[in-house]
């Protein structure tokens, strides 16, 4: 599947709700489904500056594509890293740096996050394209 290709699947997710209190449990939801980050990741190397809760990404480079592993200490939060993992993760390098994440804005996303959050989640996003960059042959 195409990263746009997943985009578009979780735009059509969200679209079945109207309220935004369902949207968030929707997205804790998905944060609690997320796999635990093993203790070893969770360094001062892999923790997001600009976040104001405490996540950790965690990159693994194979086969020419990337993985990502990630934990948050808030269950929202949690569920916004959910979501990028699941749209970015197992992806080239040139697919992440080039592609334009417009299922943020495309399900309210960054309308409905406080100042602080729209600032980690551009945090996070930079981060793994951080390391697109950085594993871009």
């Amino acid at each position: 599947m195409t990263i746009n290709e997943i985009q578009d699947e979780v735009i059509e997710e969200f679209a079945g709700f109207d309220d935004w209190m369902d949207k968030y449990q929707m997205l804790i939801d998905l944060g609690n489904d997320l796999e635990t980050l093993p203790e070893q990741y969770k360094t001062e190397q892999n923790l997001i500056d600009g976040c104001q809760s405490r996540v950790w990404i965690h990159c693994e480079h194979r086969d020419g594509l990337l993985f990502f592993k990630a934990e948050s200490d808030a269950l929202i939060v949690k569920g916004i890293i959910a979501l990028l993992i699941r749209v970015l993760s197992g992806h080239t390098p040139q697919e992440i740096i080039d592609t334009k994440l417009y299922f943020i804005d495309e399900i309210g996303l960054r309308d409905h996050l406080s100042p602080t959050r729209s600032n980690g989640l551009l945090a996070m996003v930079k981060q793994i394209r951080m390391y697109a960059l950085a594993y871009n042959n």
